[in-house]
């Protein structure tokens, strides 16, 4: 089997990503999304110890909650039927007031309450790669740093790859990220495009206890000693230039929840691109008339939550197994009508 990943610097993009495993923060409201991203949060934990008992390597994981703060009451009403909707599903989400926050964060803004996930959290990107390739390799696996330029098949069935030479293969995994689309040789055009997310750094403040705090579509996470600031989502094509324009939205925003850091300067910034898709669901399954192509792409701002999950029910497709029906949200054909 071969999993064309993005090559060269193409292929650094967990190093822009911040690791968090919030699928309770980020609700939408789309229960197959929602029940995808909890089931990738618990496979993280058994992974975590498996590679640590493997490889010897940590993966950073941290399970200590998340914090969903509403600034004013018409956010908090919204946060609170949240709430009871993540409770009807049969999942741990609480709703903390005004004096509960101010009494668990007494560093940020005065806010109206919070949702709060305790089973959300976070991880190491950067040491996850790290472990899955080195288990990877334990196991017999083989990584060819190279450009895939074109998928090949004969007739209605996959035969391989073309990158500097070609790769022989009876599967071929669709796992390029925002440059999926771009793969010459695909049966359908591919509904992915890069998405830009600036980020910055600068250091947490000593004598306080680590947090990930959410508002709207920004946060604050602590990780290694650095508060981390994100994020825009900004249709820049496939430039992932830091702008000072996208600095200052990071920024007012940090001012906004967190005024004490204000007056701090940022020590690093950054940028990636997310693979995102029209309707904001990732494309994960077989190419529906083309036999050995699948795809696993298009995860938008979830590609670390949603990476362990997406491996396991893929090789429950590959291997013919059942899979949850939620996955027919995702199949690759929903945006073919042709």
């Amino acid at each position: 089997m071969l999993i064309v990943e993005p090559g060269g610097e193409r292929g650094q993009g967990w190093r822009a990503a911040a690791g968090m495993l919030a699928p309770q923060i980020e609700i939408g409201g789309h229960e197959p999304s929602y029940e995808l991203g909890v089931a990738g949060r618990e496979r993280y934990v058994a992974l975590a110890d498996q590679l640590r008992e493997t490889t010897g390597l940590d993966i950073g994981l941290w399970r200590e909650g998340i914090a969903r703060v509403a600034v004013d009451e018409p956010e908090a009403e919204t946060l609170r039927n949240h709430v009871a909707w993540q409770r009807q599903q049969g999942h741990r989400c609480d709703w903390l007031d005004a004096g509960e926050v101010r009494e668990r964060w007494p560093w940020i803004r005065p806010v109206a309450g919070a949702l709060w996930a305790p089973h959300d959290g976070a991880l190491d990107p950067g040491q996850l790669v790290i472990a899955l390739l080195a288990d990877a390799e334990r196991l017999g696996a083989r990584t060819v740093r190279s450009e895939v330029r074109r998928v090949e098949r004969e007739g209605d069935r996959i035969v391989g790859v073309l990158a500097d030479e070609r790769y022989a293969a009876d599967d071929v995994v669709i796992a390029a990220g925002s440059w999926s689309s771009r793969i010459e040789g695909l049966p359908r055009p591919l509904s992915v495009e890069p998405v830009r997310g600036q980020m910055a750094a600068l250091p947490w403040p000593e004598a306080t206890a680590r947090a990930i705090l959410y508002h709207r579509d920004s946060y604050v996470m602590a990780r290694a000693g650095e508060a981390l600031l994100g994020s825009t989502m900004e249709y820049a094509g496939y430039d992932p230039s830091v702008t000072d324009a996208g600095q200052q939205r990071i920024w007012s925003n940090v001012r906004a929840l967190c005024p004490a850091f204000a007056s701090t300067r940022p020590v690093r910034t950054w940028a990636g691109l997310r693979p995102m898709t029209p309707d904001g669901l990732p494309i994960v399954g077989p190419a529906p008339d083309v036999t050995g192509l699948w795809y696993a792409t298009g995860h938008g701002r979830n590609g670390i939550l949603l990476a362990s999950i997406t491996a396991a029910l893929l090789h429950q497709m590959i291997k013919r197994e059942p899979v949850h029906e939620h996955v027919k949200a995702f199949r690759p054909a929903r945006f073919w009508s042709w």
